[in-house]
Formats: structure tokens, sequence, C-alpha cells
């Protein structure tokens, strides 16, 4: 055998473009707002677990609920202040700043002899939803 069919990855990156950056940053707010909504919601949907319980007894399965209901809302907290910090780094990038969007994969001939480095390390380029470079 001198040659096999194999999946390599291919990094997507995108030229940052202020029609991106507004993308993004209109996306991320999105995000936030659901979040937001839902840390409220969580909040609402606790307290009333907790009137229930206080008025009849804390029953194991009310104690796990309340503790299930207080990690959701601590994901959604985190993720806040995750998208927040992402936020702030954005602002701070040059446009034109490449910036990954993800990875995709392709597949290519493997021979006997081929560079594994050169066949694993591509990259397409993107501006705007347009591809601009392949790379490798």
């Amino acid at each position: 055998m001198d040659s096999i069919s194999i999946k390599v990855p291919v990094t997507v990156k995108a030229k940052l473009t202020e029609k991106l950056r507004a993308k993004m940053l209109k996306e991320m707010e999105e995000g936030l707002s659901r979040a937001e909504l839902e840390v409220q919601q969580l909040g609402i949907q606790e307290k009333r677990v907790m009137q229930e319980a206080e008025q009849g007894e804390l029953t194991p399965q009310a104690i796990q609920h309340i503790n299930t209901i207080r990690q959701e809302r601590q994901r959604r907290l985190d993720y806040i202040e995750e998208t927040r910090a992402h936020q702030e780094e954005l602002q701070k990038f040059v446009e034109g700043a490449e910036i990954v969007q993800g990875t995709l994969e392709r597949q290519v001939e493997a021979k006997v002899g081929d560079d594994m480095r050169e066949l694993m390390n591509v990259e397409i380029l993107v501006e705007d939803d347009k591809i601009i470079a392949i790379r490798s």
C-alpha cells in the first residue's frame, strides 16, 4: 500500500472587518440577553421551590432540585462573565486581524514520502463570507 485517504483538519479564519465585528457583537448581545433572562427565571424557580419547601418538609428531592437550579444559574452567570470578556477582547482587535472561526475537515490522499505537516497545516481565510485565501 503506497497511499491512503485520510481526513485532516482545516482551520477557518476570518479577517476582522467592521461588518464582522458588528455581527459578532450582536450575537454576543443576544446570547447575553437570553442568559440574563434565564438567570432571572431560575431565580424565580428557586424562590418558589424554597417557599414550597418551607411550607412542608424539606425533602431530599427538594434539596436536589434547589441544587440543580443553583448549578444551572451559575452556568449562566459564568457564560455571562465569559461573553463580556470576549466582547471587550473583540473591541481591542484591530481591523484586519485574523480570528479563528472554527475547524473543518478535508479528505486528502497521503502517499509514502509526503510531508505530514504540510498535509495538516491548511487554513482558509474568509473576509465578509467570501474565501480570500487558502494557505498551506
